[in-house]
C-alpha cells in the first residue's frame, strides 16, 4: 500500500443502491485524468459484480514472485476481485468471517500494484466484518475517506445513518455522499419524475442534519444498467447523459476533499 497515493472506500448502509456501479464509474472517471494510474479493488466477497461491470468476467489472476497481478481495463486502470478466482460467475462464496477477513488482507498485502495514484475500495454492504478489516489493515496507511452511497427513500436513509455513525467510531472521514436514483429525466419531453420520493428530505436533508458534503445526485437512466451488463464505460458510451454529467460533477467535487484529507488512522475501534 505504500505505492498507493490517496485510497477511497465507498461505502453503503443498504444493499442495491448502485454502490458498485458508482465505484466502476469513479475509477472510470479518475482514469480519464492524463498520467493517472487507478487501481479498483473490489471486497464484496460474497457478491463481486465489478468482474461483469467492468468487462473482465473469465479473465485469469496471474502470480509472480511480486504478488497477485490485477487485471487491466486500461493501461492505467486496474482491478483486482474474489470474482477472478472462482471457477464460474454463478459459484457461491460460503465462507465464515475469518476466511473473508484473510482473503481481504491478502488483497491489501498481495497484489502487485505497481505505483498508483487513486484505489478505490468497493465494500459490501453493511457495517461488519468486511468494513472493520479494511480499515484496520490500512491503519498503518494513509486513508482520504469514505463516498457513502445512498437513495433518496427513507429506508435507504436509515441504514445509511448507521453507515455514517460506523465511519465516526472508527475515526474513518467522510468525503461525502452520493444520492443515487435521484429522479428519473424522461429522454424525450425532458420532465423529471421522482421513481423514489424522498419523503424525508432524501440526502440532501440527512448531509444537513449530520453536517457533511453532499457530493451530487445520479438521476435514474437505464443506460446505466445496460453499460453494466455489457461491461463498457457508461462515459464513453454515453456522454451526453445527464447522469454522465452528474458523475463527471461528483468527481470533480471529491477532489478538494481527496487533497485535504489524507491523514493517518490512530485507533480502530472494533
Amino acid at each position: 500500500m505504500s505505492s498507493v497515493k490517496h485510497k477511497i472506500l465507498v461505502l453503503s448502509g443498504k444493499g442495491g443502491v448502485g454502490k458498485s456501479t458508482f465505484s466502476a464509474h469513479l475509477a472510470h472517471g479518475l482514469a480519464e485524468e492524463e498520467g493517472k494510474q487507478i487501481a479498483l479493488l473490489d471486497v464484496d466477497i460474497c457478491g463481486p459484480s465489478i468482474p461483469k461491470i467492468m468487462g473482465l468476467e473469465g479473465e485469469p489472476v496471474h502470480q509472480s514472485g511480486s504478488g497477485w497481478s490485477p487485471v487491466y481495463v486500461e493501461d492505467n486502470l486496474a482491478v483486482m476481485s474474489v470474482g477472478f478466482l472462482l471457477g464460474s460467475p454463478d459459484d457461491a462464496v460460503i465462507w465464515r468471517g475469518p476466511k473473508k477477513n484473510g482473503m481481504i488482507k491478502q488483497f491489501l498485502r498481495d497484489v502487485d500494484w505497481g505505483e498508483v495514484d487513486y484505489l478505490i475500495v468497493d465494500t459490501p454492504p453493511g457495517t461488519s466484518d468486511e468494513h472493520l478489516s479494511v480499515v484496520q489493515y490500512l491503519s498503518a496507511a494513509h486513508i482520504d475517506g469514505a463516498v457513502i452511497i445512498t437513495t433518496p427513500q427513507e429506508v435507504s436513509l436509515q441504514d445509511v445513518r448507521k453507515e455514517i455513525n460506523f465511519c465516526r467510531k472508527v475515526k474513518l472521514p467522510i468525503i461525502g455522499v452520493v444520492e443515487n436514483m435521484s429522479g428519473f429525466i424522461c429522454p424525450k419531453c425532458k420532465n423529471e419524475s421522482q421513481i423514489f420520493p424522498p419523503t424525508t428530505g432524501g440526502a440532501e436533508k440527512m448531509c444537513s442534519d449530520f453536517g457533511i458534503p453532499l457530493l451530487g445526485r445520479v438521476p435514474l437512466d437505464p443506460n446505466i444498467g445496460r453499460s453494466c451488463d455489457t461491461g463498457k464505460s457508461f462515459f464513453t458510451e454515453i456522454p451526453d447523459s445527464p447522469a454522465t454529467l452528474s458523475y463527471r460533477a461528483i468527481i470533480q467535487s471529491m477532489y478538494p476533499f481527496i487533497v485535504g484529507f489524507s491523514f493517518f488512522i490512530l485507533d480502530v475501534m472494533c
